[in-house]
């Protein structure tokens, strides 16, 4: 691996540094690739082409996930909550989990750069559900197929002011 023996003299507080640095240039493509997508195509069109890549993203994402964390597909609940602490919004955003049942958590967006950039800039949320719809879905599947995924806030919709987003994730038989 190129670059090995530099990130093995790092400090700790130096790797953590440098992943969070990781994933802000990761964000900000994906924002800049929308951005320029949305001038050309217009919104909607950029949507669409946002969702067709998250639709792929998200299960390489989960995937290598797995991989590193050595999670076993069909891991249920467990397997879910650990490995969506390791996507990279997750060293960008402030995100909660909350168990409601032996079968069911929510995952909510308490603080996101997307949404909160747009309101520093003075423009609308973000209406990131039809990406989110197949982004959450097609993550939570790839952890396991038995996975059935619920929105229950994103916008466009109206959301309360302690998350942007919330989605529901049951495990089903």
């Amino acid at each position: 691996m190129p670059n090995r023996d530099l990130l093995l003299q790092l400090s700790k507080e130096e790797l953590i540094g440098l992943l969070e640095n990781a994933a802000k240039n990761w964000l900000a493509h994906d924002g800049l690739w929308f951005l320029a997508a949305e001038g050309a195509f217009g919104m909607e069109t950029a949507i669409e082409l946002d969702a067709k890549a998250w639709e792929r993203f998200t299960v390489v994402e989960a995937k290598r996930i797995m991989r590193h964390l050595g999670i076993e597909p069909g891991g249920g609940i467990p397997a879910l909550k650990e490995a969506l602490q390791y996507r990279l919004y997750a060293f960008l955003n402030v995100q909660e989990i909350i168990d409601v049942d032996e079968r069911t958590i929510v995952f909510r967006m308490n603080e996101c750069r997307v949404q909160a950039a747009r309101q520093r800039d003075g423009r609308p949320d973000f209406p990131c559900k039809p990406v989110g719809l197949v982004e959450y879905a097609g993550f939570a599947r790839t952890i396991d197929p038995r996975f059935h995924t619920r929105c229950i806030a994103c916008p466009p919709d109206p959301h309360p002011d302690e998350y942007w987003c919330a989605w529901e994730f049951t495990l089903n038989d």
